[in-house]
């Protein structure tokens, strides 16, 4: 009875940091977002109702692409890339910071509800969380001038942001939590990045040569992909 009243605990606890976590980052792309809008005298262009219609559509094709993970040679199987955050950036440049954060959630959510989860939701919530360390500082930028320098600027500095935040996160929190809530301990987890390279014997060792270049990668791709699509894409989103 004590382990699992235990169990309720952690898992309460756990939800509790997540809900704390996603209202502070919309807080703050708010604040943003409305600060830009105002020092730039921008007019809000859309209609909320075809904001939602248009986050509601790229959250949806960001959930499917999530379905198509890759493996990858460097890094334990729960680090798997996937490239939903393509539709979610280019929802955020030409939406705001806002309709970014708001297309990430959704598309976690999304993805939940479609297929559940396979890391005791600790994964799906570094997901939102560390995507959004790399769809919001570049959105931002972009925001505050939109013209190509800002937007590659602006996916560079996210790509900077995620690669840093993400690892920290990962070694402070989300391994941590992974163990806890997963029933692993932590030495099982290292293991696992052991099996695949020798090096890796510590949590920051694991961090350093799985999670550092997992991040620089995916930033990487999704800022090529979403560069070469979002000049094609912007003019049909802007239409009114």
């Amino acid at each position: 009875m004590s382990k699992l009243l235990q169990s309720v605990m952690e898992n309460l606890e756990f939800l509790a940091v997540c809900l704390l976590i996603v209202v502070a980052i919309f807080v703050i792309a708010g604040i943003t977002e409305k600060g830009l809008r105002k020092k730039n005298a921008m007019p809000r262009s859309n209609t909320g109702v075809r904001r939602v219609a248009i986050v509601g559509v790229f959250s949806a094709i960001a959930a499917v692409l999530m379905y198509f993970e890759l493996p990858l040679w460097f890094a334990p199987s729960f680090y798997e890339l996937d490239f939903s955050e393509i539709p979610v950036m280019i929802c955020a440049f030409a939406m705001g910071p806002v309709a970014g954060v708001a297309a990430e959630l959704c598309k976690v959510l999304l993805k939940l509800v479609l297929k559940g989860t396979t890391t005791a939701f600790v994964g799906d919530f570094a997901n939102f969380v560390v995507g959004c360390a790399f769809v919001l500082p570049a959105s931002i930028v972009y925001y505050i001038k939109k013209t190509r320098k800002m937007a590659i600027g602006g996916l560079a500095l996210g790509t900077v942001i995620m690669t840093i935040f993400g690892s920290a996160f990962n070694a402070f929190y989300l391994l941590p939590k992974f163990a806890e809530l997963y029933g692993m301990s932590m030495e099982a987890i290292i293991g696992m990045g052991t099996a695949i390279n020798g090096s890796i014997d510590s949590v920051w060792s694991l961090v350093f040569y799985a999670v550092v270049p997992f991040n620089i990668l995916k930033g990487l791709i999704i800022s090529v992909v979403t560069m070469l699509l979002y000049k094609h894409i912007s003019p049909i989103l802007k239409k009114h």
